[in-house]
């Protein structure tokens, strides 16, 4: 038996059961119940597509053989509007937790968490706001109950969408539509593990480039071994005094990503690379955001390794470190500046392209601090003068990955005292 449940998380389920012939719809209902706790009433059965409606039929009645499929469709009983009204009309209770359960009574986890110094200092890891809290009742209660609220609605809005879909279990729209939701939530987990245990996929990596001289003229060459030939662009083929050298007899257009067209070759030049002066063909082309790119016909010709342990470039045993980011030409930034961003949890950014996570803005941490921050009855203090104290254990782990005490606690404000967004946003350099 195929179980779908849109009140569980977890994908469906497949129930055996072992009937004789002479089983009735309604007996097959009470077995299901005590298989799977799916009261009976919310249980909908379908055989080749056809829905079982009538409880006193036996599987013989119905043609249902040996070995055959059915599938359960749980759809929530609803009360008719009168019981509905009757309820609404009684004192609301307190809000219960998942499942139908009371929720824990906010200062008792608030003794516990006093208690259980190795519990604080996790969930001063996870919910700094929490754990700041925990010295107040009050304070502690509402942090609490507005997280509690906040989750709630969330779940509530998202099983609503699920039922209203599930109102025709046979529409293929509403299916995929259901699908997709599903999706997104599984692309929403795997972000939030992504960010809590491998942060430094976020940061932001700059290329790679070297100082070369070309025809005694400096250049910023940047190391693509994804390209198949070396580059050059016409302005610093002039530059270099190079363009007369030019043999467009080569001349045609690039097609990628787009297309570029390529003026012609230069068959030979020379290029100083750390202390050697090497023989390169450059292609001279137009629409490259970069002055020379030195491809794999250079690297594998005069046999380059790329050791990025190093951070160096290692030609015949000569080795030429790769720039640092603030000594790259600042047309790559230009670009990062240009590059759509996704909304991140905790008020960050990602870039869609490079992947790199960014602090929430000065306006939303202004708003995010004046919402979470308790009324002040006389503001005499200016607030400058205010400095966000951070957990010690929450700046010592930003420090343990090699960042100045100062650089962590500027990340830890930047990103309302998250480690695992601070380490983010100090990988990114």
């Amino acid at each position: 038996m195929f179980v779908e449940d849109p009140k569980r998380n977890d994908d469906a389920d497949l129930i055996s059961l072992e009937i004789p012939q002479d089983t009735t719809v309604g007996t097959l209902k009470e077995s299901v119940q005590a298989e799977s706790r799916i009261p009976k009433r919310d249980q909908h059965l379908y055989h080749n597509g056809q829905l079982l409606h009538d409880d006193n039929k036996t599987m013989e009645q119905l043609q249902i053989g040996d070995g055959e499929m059915l599938a359960l469709h749980v759809r929530e009983y609803r009360d008719p509007p009168a019981a509905t009204a009757q309820r609404t009309s009684q004192p609301a209770r307190a809000p219960p937790g998942r499942g139908g359960q009371q929720q824990p009574d906010p200062e008792t986890i608030r003794l516990q968490l006093i208690g259980n110094a190795e519990m604080r200092r996790e969930v001063a890891r996870q919910n700094p706001e929490l754990a700041a809290a925990a010295d107040s009742p009050e304070r502690f209660a509402a942090v609490l109950n507005q997280m509690r609220s906040r989750e709630a609605g969330e779940e509530a809005r998202r099983r609503q969408q699920i039922a209203d879909l599930n109102a025709d279990p046979f529409d293929v729209d509403a299916q995929m539509r259901i699908a997709e939701m599903i999706r997104e939530q599984r692309v929403q987990e795997n972000l939030q593990n992504a960010i809590e245990h491998n942060p430094e996929v976020f940061g932001r990596v700059h290329m790679l480039y070297i100082d070369v001289e070309v025809n005694g003229h400096k250049v910023k060459a940047f190391v693509d071994s994804g390209a198949q030939a070396t580059i050059m662009s016409p302005k610093c083929a002039e530059d270099c005094g190079i363009m007369r050298l030019v043999d467009k007899r080569f001349a045609g257009i690039a097609r990628g990503v787009g297309t570029a067209a390529i003026l012609g070759r230069v068959h030979s030049a020379q290029i100083k690379i750390g202390s050697m002066f090497l023989p390169c063909s450059f292609t001279v082309m137009e629409g490259k955001d970069v002055d020379l790119l030195l491809g794999l016909d250079m690297l594998k010709r005069h046999q380059a390794c790329i050791d990025l342990s190093k951070d160096k470039l290692i030609i015949q045993g000569v080795e030429v470190s790769f720039l640092g980011e603030a000594d790259i030409p600042k047309n790559m930034e230009d670009e990062r500046a240009e590059e759509p961003q996704l909304e991140g949890p905790g008020g960050t950014t990602i870039g869609a392209k490079s992947g790199a996570v960014s602090g929430p803005s000065t306006g939303q941490q202004a708003s995010q601090s004046a919402s979470s921050a308790p009324a002040a009855s006389a503001p005499s203090a200016p607030p400058q003068q205010q400095q966000p104290s951070f957990p010690a254990e929450s700046i010592d782990q930003l420090v343990a990955l090699g960042f100045s005490r100062d650089e962590a606690i500027n990340a830890l404000a930047a990103c309302g005292g998250d480690v695992q967004y601070a380490a983010g946003l100090l990988f990114q350099g």
